[in-house]
């Protein structure tokens, strides 16, 4: 079990009130608040070791770039990858992901092939496949949901063909809570001719990644939703795939040679990170990866599927309110989607924030997914390691009052 009180004090943001009630956070899916571990050695960085990486011989430039060289090796241990010339920087999974349709995909897509992904996946795993199949010529297949909002391996089978191309599957969904088989879904594209594209954003925080047992050839994730820094995420590639890939972005750092007329790049990884990177960010995920394994991925996963259960059977005392996604909370992870017959999820979530309560509303970046469970938006209340019980029975009585101030006003 986690200690809470411990790990809750290791978060400031969390000690402060919102409209005179203690903040209740349950909006990590969006983003997740910052230890001091982290917020300190990002500090360390600026006051003592603030210099350009790889560029110069100084002192100074030396400790950041060994800093920042230190924090690839730590997402490379995270992840279980080969090498650190598979472990790219970039600003979040949403550029990685277009690094890889614009970079792979452009490569090797040709008119006919067909690229796979499924209705419930994040705009940012819809959008650069749909721009890749408009400008190739290429077609764009959805693998259907189970009525819980799961995926069958019957299903997958079905949809992907020897004319697949590229198979991109988010393995956590940010609305539903999902887990999604990847492994098995890698083999079958595999045994297809295809690669397989995963975007682990809600999956790097909350779960044990390895790479090499899911044998996935590209998988992207980002530094804030595991209480690293916003503006730094990273791209996994296997060697063979990005050495043959050509950049999509060139400046300084990433060349070789650079002549009048042509000029050639760096070895991985340097070759996909132009420009002056994102130092301390890099460094600042590092500290979260320390954070989060002493903690222990298995920890936090089992003290989320037990709040995912607690709050799935408190919600479920709550008339007219519907839970959406699986029900057992072994196949999902730490988040709650649901609405409130008659009440917009914006005004739902208005409520709960005038009572301290932060949840996220809207189409949560999933549009396709909303018109798929016959929605328009839904609230969702989203767990991490700082959150307990009390803070679903916070959700829950915010959610009363709610339910109660509409049906009088209406």
């Amino acid at each position: 079990m986690l200690n809470h009180k411990e790990i809750r004090s290791y978060f400031p943001i969390l000690d402060q009130e919102i409209n005179g009630h203690p903040l209740v956070y349950l909006d990590s899916a969006a983003t997740a608040q910052k230890p001091r571990q982290v917020i300190e050695a990002i500090e360390h960085y600026y006051k003592t070791n603030n210099a350009n990486v790889h560029r110069g011989v100084h002192t100074l430039g030396n400790r950041a770039t060994d800093d920042y060289e230190g924090a690839r090796d730590k997402v490379r241990k995270f992840i279980n990858a080969a090498s650190t010339k598979e472990i790219i920087f970039m600003r979040g999974t949403t550029t990685a992901l277009n690094t890889v349709a614009s970079g792979y995909g452009r490569q090797n897509i040709q008119e006919g092939d067909e690229i796979v992904i499924t209705y419930m996946e994040h705009h940012s795993n819809i959008i650069p496949w749909q721009q890749l199949a408009k400008e190739k010529g290429a077609v764009l297949k959805y693998i259907d949901l189970e009525a819980d909002g799961t995926i069958s391996l019957e299903k997958v089978r079905a949809t992907i063909t020897a004319k697949t191309k590229i198979v991109s599957m988010m393995m956590v969904s940010n609305v539903l809570g999902t887990i999604n088989p990847i492994k098995e879904v890698t083999k079958i594209a595999h045994e297809n001719g295809a690669i397989m594209v995963v975007d682990a954003a809600q999956t790097a925080p909350h779960l044990v990644i390895d790479v090499q047992d899911l044998d996935c050839d590209f998988l992207a994730f980002s530094g804030h939703k595991m209480c690293a820094p916003t503006g730094i995420g990273v791209l996994y590639g296997k060697q063979t795939l990005l050495e043959n890939m050509e950049p999509v972005e060139f400046g300084g750092e990433m060349i070789d040679f650079v002549g009048l007329y042509e000029s050639t790049w760096k070895e991985l990884p340097w070759k996909f990170e132009g420009g002056t990177p994102i130092i301390a960010g890099a460094i600042g995920l590092g500290a979260a990866i320390d954070f989060l394994e002493e903690i222990g991925l298995d920890n936090i996963a089992q003290h989320e599927h037990q709040l995912a259960r607690y709050a799935m059977d408190e919600l479920a005392t709550i008339d007219g309110l519907t839970i959406f996604g699986p029900q057992d909370e072994m196949k999902r992870c730490g988040l709650v989607t649901f609405n409130l017959d008659d009440v917009h999820p914006h005004d739902v979530a208005t409520v709960l924030d005038m009572n301290g309560i932060a949840v996220r509303a809207g189409h949560h970046c999933a549009q396709p997914l909303m018109k798929w469970l016959d929605v328009t938006a839904t609230a969702r209340a989203s767990f991490y390691l700082y959150n307990n019980e009390e803070d679903i029975d916070a959700l829950v009585k915010g959610l009363r009052v709610a339910k109660e101030y509409f049906n009088d006003v209406f």
